[in-house]
């Protein structure tokens, strides 16, 4: 059993290690320029700042601007290699695909990126801002909000990174569907059990309160149910009256070439 494993896992180990170096090789490029990319990092906390919420960042161990640079560099090499890891992951997978389902790889590689940077966009643009403002406000008049710079790096990755791998579910049913493994009837079955998982999810990344669990769960539903119309054209469930039409031409097949051969039979007999 190992044996049949084996050709998998070296391809396994050999994706990994392309991904790897290729988030390795984009962190050196980017801790060079970790100033200007901590700014643009910050700017929707600044803009809450500025607003008339009272805080700040600020540094509270003696090599925490250290692990930020490091950390946001790394964050940003990722971002910057998701074409090449999605790339990867296609690499990956085809061996075990039909040919006509490997042509999909520049669309799956393209649309992948697109959406992920989509979903960061959306998120830093629209509810990021929104998080934040509102959580930074809330009891603003009874504490002032001065904020550790590495929490607030880290609040920022974890709610960038869902809304990226959030916004990749509409390119997944795709083509799931495509290679025929989920159909549209498939995720409609689940939607109340994803709701519930969505909300989970949603309570786990987001802070304890209401407006940002909403604000990160709503267009999860969104998405899902978008996944679900994706599906309706590419891979929907055939109903029971159309597997009965689709079966009477085959019936009818069966029933011609038993007679043909019955005829055949009988002529051979005489």
């Amino acid at each position: 059993m190992f044996e049949e494993l084996k050709p998998h896992l070296q391809d396994l180990r050999k994706r990994l290690i392309i991904s790897i170096l290729s988030v390795i090789v984009c962190f050196i490029v980017c801790f060079a320029f970790h100033e200007e990319i901590y700014r643009w990092v910050q700017m929707p906390i600044a803009n809450a700042f500025a607003s008339g919420i009272r805080g700040k960042l600020v540094q509270i161990a003696p090599a925490e601007y250290l692990f930020v640079a490091i950390k946001v560099s790394f964050f940003t090499a990722f971002v910057i290699a998701v074409p090449i890891v999605f790339w990867q992951l296609w690499l990956f997978v085809a061996p075990g695909l039909y040919k006509h389902e490997k042509k999909l790889v520049l669309p799956f590689v393209f649309f992948g990126s697109f959406m992920f940077a989509l979903g960061l966009l959306f998120c830093y643009e629209i509810v990021f801002p929104l998080i934040i403002r509102y959580v930074l406000a809330f009891g603003n008049e009874v504490v002032e909000a001065n904020i550790a710079s590495n929490e607030y790096l880290s609040f920022f990755i974890r709610i960038m990174l869902a809304f990226g791998f959030v916004f990749e579910l509409p390119v997944m049913a795709f083509f799931f569907g495509k290679i025929g493994l989920i159909t549209d009837n498939t995720l409609k079955r689940s939607f109340r059990y994803a709701v519930v998982i969505i909300f989970v999810i949603a309570a786990i990344v987001t802070p304890p309160d209401i407006i940002s669990q909403l604000l990160l769960a709503l267009p999860m539903v969104v998405l899902y149910g978008v996944a679900i119309i994706i599906l309706k054209f590419v891979n929907p469930e055939k109903t029971q009256l159309q597997e009965e039409s689709l079966s009477i031409p085959s019936r009818q097949d069966e029933i011609q070439a038993e007679i043909e051969e019955q005829l055949q039979s009988s002529h051979k007999n005489t």
